[in-house]
């Protein structure tokens, strides 16, 4: 009798199973044992075991080795076709073919070149059963051309400027992988704005200055012959000018808003889009009409390249790249369409077939397009094969039907569209053998009660034999209800206890005969420790004693092992071991460690552990307080469906007892690498019983923790997949709303992996109307959480139900929410419009509410639109302006505030829900009452005489009513500022123009001024004037120049104020009224100091002046003051002078190339010079008309040379005569005489904020122009900043 001992732990699956046992199976992969012990008789048909790739691409510098491997009894002859013709290997002394295989060996290495065997090949293995081929092998050599000789020219681009540089490798077999480094083989850095294409092109969205350089390589390398090819270097120098004006994206590749892309299924999809722009584009992707598939979507190249992997038909249609910056977006569309080589639905399978039996061989393919079927037998074209009357093809299936000896062959399936084909070799072998029993007979099987037992019985016979089993010598046939029988003849009996001991007998039988064979069960009992080592803490020094005592079979003998940390114990005497206990003596701290138990039998073993903790002896220094270490050796035991109990080990305590375990879990297929709290035990505990849930593949870890804090985790320990059950809650948040009048949408929140208690999860969708008597619709969906339900009726409430359904069944009953139907807008406008005007700004609306059928939605509230009417004249220039109040609920009134007085309105009323409005209702028409107008337009004092002022105005913008009368008030203000008598004047609405006199001469008034309605009184604008001087009166006091229509203060006054600072000076201005020839002064400090004032005199009176030497980033006051008895000052103005910079701008006139440019400035200068001196000898004319036409730039302005004003482009107003009482030169310039304090020392930081005078531009001039600078007489050069930027 053979002993055969079932393994510890063996879980039966059917693919373990040796091939042999599947033989009987009509349609499967099937072999005929090929043991000659056991079949030495029997015959198989060729099968192709190993062959070469389709596309088969050698090293040229290698020996090329074609493979053709096949199995089949006897053993198969080899033959091979090149090129469709036959191959004579005897012919060619290169070729030799190896014995006992059909593989080619071509000796290329010794003569010969690789291209010569170029070509198409096919092997063919053949028997007396049949022939088998191989797919047909195209060989080629690999290629690695050299680049081609070309001239790089250097490439220089400004700051910001796009670029692609292109690589262009040379065209190998297989392609090359293209990449960019630098002379030192350093791979150049990219990023968003600098990446490599697909096409192997650099591509810049925009060059910065360290992009410069001079080796851009691109390289190519060949895997195939392990050889790198080297691009020439490209130089580039990017110019750090001024950068690019910034810019929208456009795309650098690919060109256009539309491109075409085609791919294979099965392959990767890889698309790409890089864009140019300034700043650097960022690109996205979508998918129009679908989403981006979740676990397949990769992003590549700083996301410029999607890819799909495994792309299939789903993933055709329409992609779209969008690049956009700051500036802008712009966006490409890729359509994509996926086309597929054809791919196996239903490969042909071998047969093994008895004489008169019936059987088929289906060959089943898609592809797009979809693929051409043909059939083959024996490697010849069915159609022109020998006729075989068993045979009948329909398509894609052959049908046999009473086969016989002669219907064995080899039948190959070729399924072929234009990206490619398959080919399948299935042979149908018939055979007419009784059964026999390959299983060795009287195996002896011990098993461990309680679990499975598997009891082989290998068999072969043709017809297919059926296998039975019986247990003892009279027993009948065993069944399936308390055993489970294999395909292959296994019984296995899924829960041994001890009455299944005994002898078992297999049975085969076909219609040619019966075999038998017995096998023999014993079932042991488990062995089990009963008494487990215990955790010990021990002093250092002593003694610890761990018990361990094991029961076991009887039949059975175990082997008792110590483990120390799962190694062998020290080889120390101090280590003693009897029957059941392990002791150690004079303990040391190295002893301390986990003790494991290890019982071990033939069938089964059983552990226990426990940790020794060594401590010092007292006294003891002061122990170190941590957290906990973490627990260790975790185990699962008493795993069933919905609960395990988890064992482990604790860790080191650290000085601080352990409170309490935290367990967690980790649910390894549905949420890898998230941990979820489990539960919580006592710290005196090692164990937990644990639930769980279905369908879930759990880890745990557990960690300790004390008064100090918490350990880390423990290890994970070993995942427990648990057994799939029907779901336990279903989806919430269940809602019912529509989009459109004629839908319902349903959406739900869908349950997680977790939740989802097995596979194949999905929702069961129920709805009908709440008010009727309707059955309920349903429909199962899986992978959404929404659905849609269409040709509802409008704004109907309906009932909703979501069910979550698994492979294994459904989830509770689950209660039903309400929801409505899509809204529609509203029918029906609101009624009985009234409308109440509370005053001139506030009117009240009422109105009748809607019926609520009529609303047909949610309704949200009521909309009023009102509008001021306007004269059919205004309407038709001017659009009208509606306003908008939405009152939320079933309001029926509502206030509109803001209303202009003495206006007619119209409004109307429109419901609201939530599709949107109703129709309006009837328009109604109400007037607000006057109101008081706005302040007059404006106010002016005009034609000023000694006693008399004119006063011009224009009427309020806003009359709000019909003006009654306009209201003057006035009053003198004398030179202490003090106000005088008050005076009224009432004036009619009709006057825009109104004269006071009898005034007193040289004096300031102040008027207010207002208009009214027979509301009251509006808003009024003040005014001041003075009237003239009396020239007798006042003789010798004014200069001769000043006017008599001229409006003049008493007092001297400073007003206008301002500052313009620079980085360390800046320019004061102010306006001034008063006597002329005054002595002005400045003072200034910094601000918020108590430093004295620093004042500085102004030369002559002019009004500004350049303080120098101030410090960057301060802020500073300043005040203006007069010399004299008379003397007054201005308010106080602060400023902040600017930052310090970094760096000065280079003085160019000190740079080499500066000098010479002037030097040849002034040389043509004075040519020309000499040239108008002599024409003007000659009493010509210097054509200065001629020159401006040739010369378009308006910076060079010619002059002319009788005054030394400028000629031909002239404004009128520049020979005006300046007005009386300017301060200004005649010549209109400044001389270094008259003053030190010239802004041209300024020039490089003003940068054209003044004029060389030193004022500001156009700010007393009146004009918006620049006025053009005249001769400038000062004996001090310019600066040679503004001579530069001034130069044309």
């Amino acid at each position: 009798m053979q002993l055969k001992i079932m393994p510890k732990k063996k879980h039966f699956s059917a693919g373990r199973v040796p091939l042999i046992l599947f033989l009987c199976q009509m349609i499967s992969a099937l072999d005929v044992p090929l043991d000659s012990k056991l079949l030495g008789d029997l015959v198989q048909p060729p099968t192709i075991t190993q062959q070469s790739p389709k596309d088969y691409i050698i090293d040229p510098r290698e020996n090329i080795v074609i493979q053709c491997e096949a199995k089949g009894k006897p053993p198969p002859s080899f033959s091979w076709t090149r090129n469709g013709t036959h191959f004579d290997i005897d012919k060619d002394p290169l070729v030799t073919m190896k014995p006992g295989s059909g593989t080619l060996v071509i000796n290329i290495m010794s003569e010969g070149k690789a291209e010569t065997y170029e070509g198409v090949y096919q092997c063919t293995a053949r028997n007396e059963r049949g022939a088998a081929i191989s797919n047909n092998i195209v060989v080629r050599p690999s290629r690695s051309p050299l680049w081609t000789k070309e001239r790089l020219e250097p490439i220089t681009l400004r700051n910001g400027q796009s670029l692609v540089l292109p690589c262009r490798p040379p065209i190998g077999l297989p392609p090359a992988i293209i990449f960019w480094m630098d002379n030192s083989f350093q791979r150049l850095p990219q990023s968003e704005r600098v990446s490599q294409g697909l096409n192997g092109d650099l591509y810049f969205s925009n060059v910065l200055p360290e992009d410069t350089r001079e080796d851009y390589i691109c390289y190519a390398r060949f895997n195939h012959t392990q050889t790198i090819q080297q691009k020439q270097p490209i130089s580039l120098k990017v110019i750090s000018a001024k950068p690019s004006k910034e810019r929208p994206p456009t795309f650098l590749t690919p060109e256009g808003n539309e491109s075409l892309k085609e791919e294979l299924r099965g392959n990767v999809l890889s698309l790409e889009c890089i864009a140019e722009g300034l700043p650097t584009p960022i690109i996205y992707w979508i998918k129009e009409d679908g989403t981006l598939p979740v676990n397949r979507t990769f992003y590549q190249n700083f996301k410029k390249t999607l890819q799909i992997t495994q792309v299939s038909e789903a993933d055709s249609g329409n992609y779209q790249c969008i690049a956009k910056n700051t500036l802008g977006a712009v966006h490409h569309t890729i359509s994509v369409t996926v086309k597929a080589a054809p791919y196996w639905i239903s490969a042909p399978q071998n047969l093994v077939l008895s004489p008169g039996e019936n059987g088929t061989l289906i060959c089943r393919a898609n592809g797009n397009p979809k693929p051409r079927i043909g059939w083959l037998t024996n490697g010849v074209p069915v159609e022109i094969a020998p006729d075989d009357p068993s045979r009948k093809i329909d398509g894609d299936t052959i049908i046999f039907s009473n086969v016989q000896e002669r219907s064995s062959a080899v039948y190959q399936c070729n399924a072929s569209n234009e990206y490619g084909y398959l080919l399948a070799n299935a042979f149908v072998n018939v055979l007419a053998e009784p059964p026999r029993i390959l299983t060795s007979a009287n195996i002896l099987y011990q098993v461990i009660a309680n679990r499975p037992a598997l009891l082989d019985c290998a068999f072969f016979g043709s017809p297919l034999p059926t296998i039975e089993w019986f247990k003892g010598t009279k027993g009948s046939a065993l069944h399936e209800d308390i055993y489970v029988l294999h395909d292959n003849g296994t019984l296995e009996i899924p829960v041994a206890q001890k009455d299944s001991t005994g002898t078992y007998t297999c049975v085969a039988r076909n219609k040619l005969g019966m075999a038998k064979n017995e096998v023999h069960l014993e079932i042991k009992d488990p062995t089990r420790i009963i008494k487990q080592p215990e955790y010990a803490v021990v002093q250092r020094g002593s003694k610890v004693s761990f018990e361990c005592k094991v029961k076991h079979d009887n039949t059975l003998i175990p082997t008792i092992m110590w483990l120390k940390d799962n190694g062998e114990l020290p080889n120390d005497e101090r280590f003693s071991v009897d029957k059941d206990h392990l002791v150690v003596t004079d303990v040391s701290d190295d002893d301390g460690g986990m003790y494991t138990c290890a019982a071990n039998t033939t069938l089964d073993s059983v552990s226990a552990s426990a940790v020794l903790r060594v401590v010092a002896p007292t006294p003891t220094p002061a122990p170190v307080y941590d957290v906990p270490n973490p627990p260790f050796d975790l185990e699962l035991t008493n795993q069933l469906d919905k609960s395990v109990q988890l064992t482990w080990t604790p860790g080191d305590d650290n000085n601080s007892p352990i409170t309490k375990f935290i367990i967690e879990y980790e649910d390894a297929m549905h949420e890898a690498g998230i941990w979820h709290h489990q539960a919580e035990v006592s710290g005196t505990q090692t164990t937990a019983q644990l639930t769980l849930s279905p369908y879930v593949n759990y880890s745990f870890r557990v960690m300790a923790e004390n008064s100090i804090g918490r350990s880390v985790p423990s290890e994970a320990s070993e995942q427990y997949l648990t057994k799939a059950a029907e779901p336990d809650q279903n989806p919430m948040t269940v809602e019912g709303l529509g989009t459109e009048p004629d839908n319902l949408v349903i959406t739900w929140k869908p349950l997680n992996g977790f939740e989802s208690n097995g596979p194949g999860l999905q929702y069961k969708v129920s709805w009908r109307q709440k008010d009727g008597d309707d059955e309920w619709t349903s429909v199962v969906v899986a992978n959404v959480s929404k659905y849609i339900v269409s040709g509802t009726p409008t704004f109907v409430p309906y009932l909703i139900k979501v069910q979550a359904l698994n492979d294994v069944g459904f989830a509770p009953e689950p209660a039903a929410v309400m929801g409505h139907s899509g809204e529609d807008l509203p029918m029906v406008a609101p009624g009985n419009v009234r409308v109440n005007v509370v005053n001139s700004t506030l009117a009240e609306v009422h109105w009748d509410p809607v019926p609520l059928k009529s609303v047909r939605g949610h309704l949200q509230g009521y909309r009023i639109y009102y509008w001021k009417a306007q004269s059919s004249s205004k309407r038709n220039r001017r659009h009208i302006e509606k306003k908008i109040l939405t009152f939320q609920g079933n309001k029926t009134h509502g206030m509109l505030p803001g209303l202009q007085p003495y206006s007619h309105y119209v409004l109307n009323v429109r419901v609201v829900n939530g599709k949107g409005e109703g129709p309006a209702s009837t328009d109604r028409g109400f007037h607000t009452p006057e109101g008081v107008p706005s302040a007059p337009s404006s106010l002016k004092i005009v034609n000023p005489t000694l006693d008399s002022l004119t006063l011009e105005w224009d009427p309020p913008s806003h009359p709000n009513g019909v003006l009654t009368e306009y209201t003057l008030r006035y009053q003198p203000i004398n030179s202490t500022h003090e106000l005088g008598p008050l005076v009224d004047l009432k004036i009619p609405a009709n006057k825009t123009r109104w004269t006071l006199n009898h005034l007193n001469f040289s004096t300031r008034y102040k008027f207010y001024f207002y208009a009214q309605t027979s509301v009251g009184s509006g808003s009024q604008i003040t005014e001041e004037a003075i009237t003239t001087v009396d020239e007798g009166k006042m003789a010798g006091i004014l200069p001769p120049d000043v006017g008599a229509g001229k409006v003049r203060a008493v007092n001297p006054r400073i007003s206008n104020l301002t500052a313009a600072a620079a980085e360390t000076y800046a320019n004061i201005s102010w306006e001034y009224e008063g006597p002329e020839h005054v002595k002005f002064y400045v003072e200034y400090g910094v601000a918020g100091s108590k430093e004295e004032w620093r004042k500085e005199i102004v030369n002559d009176s002019r009004s500004f002046f350049g303080l120098k030497g101030l410090m960057p980033g301060t802020a500073y006051k300043v005040r203006v003051g007069a010399e004299g008895d008379s003397g007054f000052v201005s308010s106080e103005d602060v400023f902040e002078t600017g930052p310090a910079m970094a760096s000065r701008q280079v003085d160019i006139a000190t740079q080499g190339w500066f000098i010479g440019l002037m030097c040849a400035v002034a040389l043509l200068i004075l040519i020309l010079l000499i040239v108008c001196f002599i024409r003007r000898n000659k009493g010509g004319k210097y054509p200065v008309k001629e020159k401006e036409d040739a010369h378009a730039d308006p910076e060079i302005q010619p002059m002319k040379e009788d005054d030394g004003t400028f000629g031909e482009y002239s404004d009128a107003e520049d020979h005006k005569p300046l007005k009386k009482g300017s301060r200004t030169p005649s010549d209109r310039t400044v001389k270094k005489e008259d003053s030190d304090d010239s802004l041209v020392d300024y020039g490089e930081g003003v940068n054209g904020q003044f004029n060389e005078d030193g004022s500001f531009i156009g700010q007393y001039s009146g004009k918006k122009e620049k006025e053009p600078a005249e001769g400038n007489e000062s004996s001090e050069a310019p600066s040679p900043v503004n001579a530069m930027n001034s130069f044309v």
